[in-house]
């Protein structure tokens, strides 16, 4: 993601800031909706993630030029940009492939899990312990996820087990590791690289870790184009909510005080549940409602940060 430049911008008003990012959280999940609706019409999982990245890649491209920043890395941070972009490219395949598997809003519900798992994986490498509100509300997520995936009724009816619910969910909790990941990474080894610079080459390396694996046959049917109008403009509508959320996301960061604002965007599985419940016929029980309402709320407490 974008980071504030050396000059800093005035900030939008706090309403407008929050409008704006619960806007572009709907644009994200509206983005995981039509490709599910791609998926289901056998659009492959790396075309839709090289439509994706290429075209938000041009976009971004075109931004920096105009902007003229300077492309050069720090000494040192090269293997760490590479290693960046690879784990943004298997975050990408494994929650795009859980969304081809599962309810889109319990795909989105696992891969928000993200903040949690990188509290733990900065505690693990040196970083301050988790504080006692820390623990309480990752346990609290991880009790809202299990009535959220209906775990009791899935082990109680074991002969009726999904492999593609297993699979999927797997997936989708594979993405969410590797993005808290590429998080520390991106705090940790990444700090001196100009935002826009990282955003950039982040994605040229998606685009071109999805070329080799579709030429390299590594993902069965990856590249795989829609059987039908339908799949086509789905794929169509993913690229636009996809790239327009981005690089507006990246234009305006610097101005949206994103450390106080961003749990807003923490409503992307609520607008999933609601658009999967519309579009895609997706329904959940009230128990797995409850779980969802309870993990957003965990995730929104565990990164709000008060104002200082």
């Amino acid at each position: 993601m974008a980071v504030p430049s050396a000059v800093n911008p005035t900030l939008f008003p706090r309403k407008l800031a929050v409008a704006l990012l619960a806007l572009l959280a709907c644009s994200f999940a509206g983005n995981h909706i039509a490709a599910r609706i791609a998926f289901d019409d056998d659009t492959g999982v790396l075309l839709a993630i090289l439509c994706r990245s290429g075209i938000t890649l041009l976009a971004l491209t075109a931004l920096v030029l105009w902007q003229r920043q300077p492309l050069g890395l720090p000494a040192g941070s090269r293997r760490w940009q590479l290693l960046l972009g690879l784990l943004i490219a298997t975050q990408s395949l494994c929650l795009y492939s859980a969304v081809a598997r599962i309810p889109v809003a319990l795909a989105l519900l696992v891969g928000n899990t993200f903040p949690m798992l990188l509290a733990l994986l900065s505690w693990a490498l040196g970083g301050p312990r988790p504080s006692r509100r820390t623990v309480l509300l990752m346990g609290l997520i991880l009790v809202g996820l299990v009535l959220a995936l209906d775990v009791p009724s899935r082990l109680a009816d074991s002969s009726d087990a999904n492999p593609d619910w297993t699979l999927g969910v797997g997936l989708a909790f594979c993405a969410a590791c590797v993005f808290a990941c590429a998080l520390w990474i991106t705090d940790h080894k990444l700090a001196s690289v100009r935002g826009p610079v990282r955003s950039l080459l982040t994605l040229l390396i998606v685009f071109a870790s999805m070329l080799v694996a579709g030429f390299g046959g590594w993902v069965p049917a990856g590249l795989s184009v829609p059987a039908s109008s339908t799949g086509w403009l789905a794929l169509a509508s993913l690229v636009v909510l996809y790239g327009v959320a981005f690089t507006l996301l990246f234009v305006c960061v610097p101005r949206l005080n994103m450390a106080h604002n961003a749990p807003v965007m923490n409503i992307e599985p609520i607008a999933t549940l609601l658009l999967g419940w519309a579009l895609l016929d997706q329904r959940l029980s009230t128990l797995q409602l409850i779980g969802g309402a309870v993990v957003v709320c965990g995730i929104v407490l565990l990164t709000y940060r008060r104002p200082t």
